[in-house]
């Protein structure tokens, strides 16, 4: 046998989809460093700080016993105490494995190759990730100034390609919500056969009051979908479940792509028990604002102009410096997530991680915006 057919006989790698090179990694928070002396606090994934509820976790432990058997794919007790808690038909939602899932589903239902999503960034770093993966062209539109939202430019930008258009409100990473006037102008110039889904992760913790009520908007427009997820605020990011409410056709496609048995059984019973908990949740939720609004006038104080957040975190658009800042964090104990030099967030956690923000944030104000 010749050298030539020496290799030619190699196997040759697995063919994969060439869009995958254009596919963004999904970067993870990271742990919080084990430093000797020093409680560190993981300030890099919007969790949130309190574990479940005493009954809910009751719940899970009964719901682990039947861990052999396969799920209820319809997903039908939460279904249906999301249609009761929200007010709106069953079969107008849809569930799937945290908000991330659904929003995947979305873009399977929604996009051929080729296809445009038009999107606000930076927001959430998922959204270029699942429009490569679906073949279809994102289209990010940059944020105002005041790292809000450019809903005008964003309309600007739809096209007869356009499928489907993601408003983030809160916005992720940056914090601030979209208001009702500018939503409603924006939708009055979106095409009927778009849809806008109003990704509402973090909604539990708005308290702008100029906010919309996504949910009359879903029912005033046919072209409207809302994505919310247990994750946050109700404490159960591990259990993987999120919901869509959206018009009958659209719920309809999205069960047509769902992972089939994805909703965990321990998953929806700590759902539907936490639904019917809200209201010892909700004072954890309130805490949790509290600690915000403890941090934000604090940096304020300090001379910090930050974006106005409604989530649970704290923005930092610092640019060269954002380095600098997540290295001074990093060495308080705090993990925190940095965007590049477009910024860094940092989650609202427990009192004591919070109150270390405020002291190194003093420090460093005076170097990384001297000119403020």
């Amino acid at each position: 046998m010749t050298a030539a057919d020496d290799a030619t006989s190699q196997p040759r790698p697995v063919r994969l989809r060439e869009a995958l090179g254009g596919v963004p990694a999904y970067a993870p928070g990271r742990p919080a460093p084990e430093i000797a002396g020093m409680t560190t606090f993981k300030v890099s994934s919007n969790e949130n700080p309190y574990p479940p509820l005493p009954g809910v976790l009751e719940i899970v432990a009964a719901a682990a016993r039947t861990m052999n058997r396969y799920p209820d794919m319809a997903v039908t007790e939460l279904t249906q105490a999301l249609a009761d808690f929200l007010g709106v038909p069953h079969d107008h939602i849809t569930t799937g494995t945290g908000s991330s899932g659904v929003l995947t589903q979305l873009v399977t239902a929604t996009c051929d190759a080729g296809d445009e999503i038009v999107y606000a960034w930076r927001s959430f770093e998922l959204y270029p990730i699942v429009t490569a993966l679906a073949g279809a062209v994102g289209v990010p539109v940059p944020l105002t100034a005041d790292h809000r939202h450019d809903l005008d430019a964003m309309a600007d930008a739809i096209t007869d390609r356009t499928r489907l258009v993601i408003v983030c409100s809160p916005n992720n990473p940056t914090g601030p919500s979209v208001h009702s006037d500018e939503l409603e102008a924006f939708l009055a110039k979106v095409p009927p056969h778009v849809l806008v889904v109003l990704d509402e992760a973090y909604l539990e913790f708005v308290r702008d009051p100029d906010t919309p009520d996504a949910l009359d908007v879903y029912r005033r427009h046919s072209n409207v979908a809302v994505l919310r997820t247990f994750s946050k605020a109700y404490g159960l990011a591990g259990l993987r479940v999120g919901y869509a409410v959206a018009p009958a056709e659209v719920a309809t496609a999205l069960r047509k792509t769902a992972l089939p048995f994805g909703v965990s059984r321990i998953a929806e019973d700590a759902a539907v028990a936490s639904l019917g908990l809200f209201a010892e949740l909700d004072e954890r939720v309130e805490a949790i604002v509290a600690e915000r609004e403890r941090v934000a006038q604090g940096l304020a104080a300090q001379g910090w102009r930050l974006p106005d957040t409604q989530a649970n975190f704290i923005y930092f658009p610092l640019g060269e410096h954002c380095t600098e800042l997540a290295e001074a964090c990093r060495d308080a104990g705090l993990v925190v997530r940095q965007y590049g030099d477009d910024g860094v967030r940092v989650t609202i956690a427990e009192p004591e991680a919070n109150s270390r923000l405020l002291e190194l944030a003093a420090g460093l104000r005076e170097r990384l915006q001297p000119d403020d």
